[in-house]
């Protein structure tokens, strides 16, 4: 019998510290785990960076994890970020879903969208008296947001296409802004003709006054349509893109956070949505020869 007492080996207690600390690095990357988020940048740097910001605080209670805003240089590079999982969820617009569920092989999963995006539309704006329709717009100078947009130039082209204006061959130049905003620039400084833009942006403008509306003014506004969009990668756990589409579905109005969040998103509310709501996108893009 041994009067020894039971003293652990050499050989389990290394294990049990590698076992410690394989859990604590484990613990340690789990809370440093960052939910990253990006947008198209159809408005100023400035403009997106201030409405994602109560959007990220929102999230991180919601999801209980670090949530990041990164932005990202054109339409392409958002297309890009989702589809190579650099980013975990994008705000894109219908063409650019369109983009990159094809990008991606069809592993774009699109969450929620505004109610507004349901019905959404583009205009067509100008500060020549001379223009007063679509047509009066042929042999003249226009510009166009980006050329990924749907509702800076996806639709807006549609629209010409349907009275008979091809505005590579029919109109004087075609210049891209880039964004919506630099459009509603463009026109009011005399600088282009018209221009086609969002609607939603318009009216923003038109309420905080930052458009002379006796100078600048709508000429045509397209049917609705389908268009922006929360996406993710399907690669994404199902419980995480329940979690998230929840947090959306719960913004409310009813409370300061939610109205707030709200209201720099230009929502009433989020609602569901799915790929198959952006087949006429699709088949606009490819009509167009926008997408190959």
């Amino acid at each position: 019998m041994s009067l020894l007492p039971n003293v652990p080996s050499l050989k389990s207690i290394l294990a049990g510290t590698a076992l410690c600390v394989l859990g604590f690095m484990t613990s340690s990357l789990h809370a440093q785990q960052v939910f990253k988020i990006t947008a198209i940048p159809d408005e100023s740097p400035t403009e997106l960076a201030r409405k994602a910001a109560p959007l990220i605080s929102y999230l991180e209670q919601k999801l209980g994890m670090a949530v990041e805003f990164t932005p990202v240089s054109d339409y392409a590079a958002s297309v890009e970020a989702l589809a190579n999982k650099q980013v975990d969820l994008a705000w894109f617009g219908g063409f650019t879903f369109v983009q990159a569920s094809v990008r991606s092989g069809g592993k774009a999963v699109p969450l929620v969208q505004r109610a507004e995006d349901e019905q959404f539309r583009s205009v067509f704006i100008t500060s020549n008296p001379a223009i007063n329709t679509l047509v009066d717009i042929k042999g003249r100078t226009l510009s166009f947001g980006s050329p990924s947009s749907t509702s800076g130039h996806l639709m807006p082209r549609s629209a010409l296409l349907d009275v008979n204006i091809n505005p590579d061959k029919d109109l004087k130049r075609v210049a891209y802004s880039g964004a919506h905003d630099a459009t509603i620039a463009a026109v009011a400084a005399g600088k282009v003709d018209a221009g086609a833009l969002n609607i939603s942006v318009w009216e923003k403008f038109v309420a905080e006054k930052k458009v002379d509306t006796s100078k600048v003014r709508v000429i045509f506004t397209t049917p609705p349509y389908f268009d922006y969009n929360w996406t993710v990668h399907a690669d994404m756990p199902i419980a995480l893109q329940q979690k998230l589409t929840q947090a959306f579905l719960d913004l409310s109005s009813d409370n300061a956070e939610g109205k707030e969040v709200l209201a720099l998103q230009r929502a009433t509310r989020f609602v569901p949505t799915a790929a198959a709501n952006y087949k006429g996108i699709e088949a606009a893009a490819r009509s167009a020869g926008l997408l190959k």
